[in-house]
């Protein structure tokens, strides 16, 4: 029995070392370090809704992000956010639909590849919101979308050491407005976005 218990502890004073090891992220904004950040496209969500009919509410998503942030929370309204998000990785539960939506009657992957945010404007909206102004290409047309963001926290990831912040944002635009006019009005026009982001520190 003492042999099995020895190793049985070992590993319980292991595994509580390593929580113990582990530092939560901070969620006061004023902690957060500055600097340039790399967008992570393995925690980087990015999602849409769009209404089905009237019926319901089809939601769907983008992957693959990738990007850059450049902030000092001093300063935040110089803070300059640039994203790039493939428009061929877009998901849904129907694989139909999926295939449909890269097609040249709706998104047309083929042609226009990406669809790019780049801020032009950032605005404090409380201690750890903001509204982030900027111009969206999407189907080859630009058009100036706001983002409702929120602060989620900072800190070192506990598994790849690096320093990483994370934000949530919302925002909405109209899919006629750039062109992407199918089934209009049967499918809506709202097109709202939920972006989950995670930014690791480069420098």
């Amino acid at each position: 029995m003492k042999s099995l218990l020895i190793p049985g502890l070992a590993l319980t004073l292991a595994l509580g070392g390593a929580a113990q090891a582990q530092t939560p992220a901070s969620h006061d904004p004023a902690s957060v370090q500055a600097g340039t950040y790399a967008v992570d496209p393995g925690h980087t969500q990015v999602g849409w809704r769009v209404s089905h009919m009237g019926f319901s509410n089809y939601v769907g998503g983008f992957s693959d992000v990738s990007g850059n942030l450049v902030l000092d929370p001093k300063n935040p309204a110089a803070a300059k956010l640039s994203v790039k998000i493939p428009v061929a990785s877009v998901t849904t539960t129907s694989a139909k639909l999926t295939g449909e939506l890269k097609g040249d009657q709706w998104l047309d992957a083929g042609k226009f590849p990406d669809m790019t945010f780049v801020s032009t404007k950032v605005a404090s909206a409380g201690k750890d919101k903001a509204k982030v102004t900027g111009d969206l290409t999407l189907h080859g047309v630009t058009k100036p979308v706001t983002l409702d963001v929120t602060f989620i926290g900072a800190g070192t990831n506990p598994l790849n050491k690096k320093y990483t912040i994370g934000f949530a944002a919302t925002g909405t635009l109209k899919r006629s407005d750039y062109g992407v006019k199918t089934y209009l009005p049967l499918i809506g026009d709202d097109l709202h976005l939920a972006i989950e982001g995670a930014f690791e520190r480069q420098d």
